[in-house]
């Protein structure tokens, strides 16, 4: 793809505030200037506001006022001036009902600050889970030149020798306690060795899958995804980017230049390639939708399906990001995309340049961490899928983390109404289930849970636990952590809340999962079904503050991305009227 690069020195966005001699610019020069800014800042350079998710209430980005520093440095490098902003910051690991509930609040919120105020570019600074798409959909949104970082993973965990993995050996140790391999002891001691640097999780989890996908699309200069979180090349990384976003204003390089439909196709193969999360889908889907791009799960399912899974990294393999990153990192697999004809070479990325001219000449240090296609983890690693009278719009799986023998399999559903039913049920002993069930849980899709959280990949029974078993078939209208595995259909469409049959499935219904014929069947008429639907109620809205009942009126299934439908599309950042 060819860029033609704007005219420059033309008059910036930013302007419009601190140009000329008027009583407005006088106005906001003269506020600003409290904070020790001499003039000729205010001369026409570009102003770039560099959005930072930090909050001590997020951990996994809790070291991005240091790396805001770095992102300031490169900025006056190169000849810009660099404000910091405080962003919207949704933690995965302490917000509730959900962190994805405030995914969309996020955006809204990062967009208003985006073109409200004086920038005439941004630095997204992120990492937690949420943090990544929400910056995204902003940037898209309004379509101001716009370059991601990352705060990058953290360091192996270690346990008894053993490599831990956050988030997969959480799953993995409380199965074990469930099960009498551990003991709860054990669990404490195994907690202080899964998280022992800054950073987001160090397996192939949603915050390093969307890390990968930002710089699949080309939003984050090349091998930014791997580096740890406290590695001096993440330091040097974002100074570089601080650098690039400057001249980025000045060639008028937007979001919209940069996120195409091929650059979305390049991004779903990284993600079958990579191993990524399944929560990938959903965001990937939003982004599309902010930026105009007809994005489906259509999409989805057929350019990820020859895609072989060559990331050797938990929850799918054994390694973690550092490992990944000393491999090479994501510039490897690009290039090993690009030698099988899967990827869109000429896709521009922030760079200015194309994705392939930026990898085409890395190496694999390490082809036990990345793998060649002939020894891949699975020879067809995308996102599957599924389709059938049980979700009419779709439901996703991810097959590299699933149990093949489970992959074409008929069962008895168990089913489970909500969160809390689930909870208060599964430890029962007298629980009629046994491993050829199928576990089906409602009502937490993004209008049930409220915000879709994370509890599809839900725990075994320990009387299953017990017998050796370490996966059933899963189904929900739910998400899952990306740090987590087993044969588990996620983001069932329409959802339980919305009316979808997943909302009447009883107990004792037959299930069919054909994984190879992207099949979901409930084994009833369609009479049948069409009754049970005829019979439901909608669950009461339990909206307890103003921004959850806006959430509950106005989200969207996880089919198109679970956005609010009012904020799909490209706006572009307006040139504001005068202030008085």
């Amino acid at each position: 793809m060819s860029f033609k690069p704007a005219k420059w020195p033309r008059k910036l966005r930013s302007q419009h505030w601190y140009g000329g001699t008027s009583r407005d610019a006088i106005y906001h020069r003269g506020w600003l200037k409290n904070q020790g800014y001499p003039n000729d800042l205010f001369d026409g350079r570009p102003i770039i506001g560099i959005m930072n998710t930090w909050s001590d209430l997020t951990p996994c980005n809790g070291h991005l006022r240091e790396l805001a520093e770095k992102v300031k440095a490169g900025i006056w490098e190169a000849g810009g001036f660099p404000v910091e902003v405080p962003a919207f910051s949704a933690s995965e690991n302490t917000f509730r009902p959900t962190a994805m509930m405030f995914r969309n609040l996020a955006a809204m919120s990062i967009e208003e600050q985006m073109s409200g105020q004086p920038i005439d570019g941004a630095v997204l600074l992120v990492g937690c889970d949420k943090t990544t798409p929400s910056l995204l959909m902003a940037a898209a949104s309004t379509d101001l030149p716009s370059i991601v970082v990352t705060g990058g993973p953290m360091l192996n965990g270690q346990f008894r020798g053993e490599r831990v993995g956050s988030g997969t050996h959480l799953w993995k140790f409380s199965e074990a306690v469930k099960a009498g391999e551990m003991t709860q002891e054990e669990f404490l001691e195994a907690e202080q060795s899964m998280s022992r640097s800054t950073g987001t999780c160090n397996t192939m989890g949603t915050a390093s899958s969307m890390a990968s996908m930002a710089e699949a699309l080309g939003m984050a200069l090349s091998g930014n995804a791997a580096i740890p979180a406290v590695d001096s090349r993440r330091r040097v990384m974002a100074q570089v980017s601080g650098r690039r976003i400057v001249q980025m204003v000045k060639d008028d390089l937007k979001p919209s230049d940069i996120l195409t439909m091929d650059a979305f196709e390049n991004a779903i193969r990284t993600n079958a390639a990579i191993g990524g999360s399944t929560n990938a889908v959903v965001h990937m889907l939003a982004i599309a939708g902010r930026v105009g791009i007809n994005l489906t799960l259509d999409d989805w399912d057929s350019c990820g399906r020859d895609v072989a899974t060559i990331v050797n990294l938990m929850p799918s393999g054994k390694y973690l990001m550092e490992e990944f990153f000393y491999a090479g990192g994501l510039p490897v697999v690009l290039r090993n995309l690009g030698e099988a004809g899967q990827l869109h070479k000429d896709a521009l990325t922030v760079s200015g340049k194309t994705i392939w001219d930026e990898v085409k000449v890395v190496e694999n240090h390490n082809d036990d961490v990345i793998l060649s296609t002939e020894n891949a983890l699975t020879q067809q690693g995308g996102i599957v899928v599924l389709t059938g009278n049980l979700a009419p719009k779709g439901a996703v799986l991810k097959p590299s983390a699933a149990s093949p023998h489970l992959l074409q399999h008929r069962g008895r559903a168990v089913v489970f109404e909500d969160i809390d039913d689930y909870k208060s049920r599964i430890e029962d002993d007298e629980l009629d289930i046994d491993e050829t069930c199928i576990m089906v849980l409602k009502n937490c899709g993004p209008k049930g849970y409220p915000g879709m959280s994370e509890v599809g990949n839900m725990g075994l029974p320990p009387k299953i636990l017990k017998k050796g078993i370490t996966d059933m078939v899963r189904i929900s209208d739910a998400r899952m952590s990306g740090t987590a595995y087993g044969t588990v259909i996620l983001h069932t469409a329409p959802e339980s809340a919305a009316g979808g049959p997943l909302a009447v499935v009883q107990n004792g219904d037959m299930i069919a999962v054909d994984v190879k014929a992207r099949s979901l069947h409930l084994d009833i008429s369609d009479e049948e079904l069409a009754v049970r639907l005829s019979k439901w109620m909608p669950p009461k809205d339990t909206a307890k503050s103003g921004y959850a009942w806006l959430h509950n009126a106005h989200v969207e299934g996880a089919d198109t991305g679970a956005d609010l439908g009012f904020l799909k599309g490209c706006r572009g950042a307006p040139i504001p009227k005068e202030s008085h």
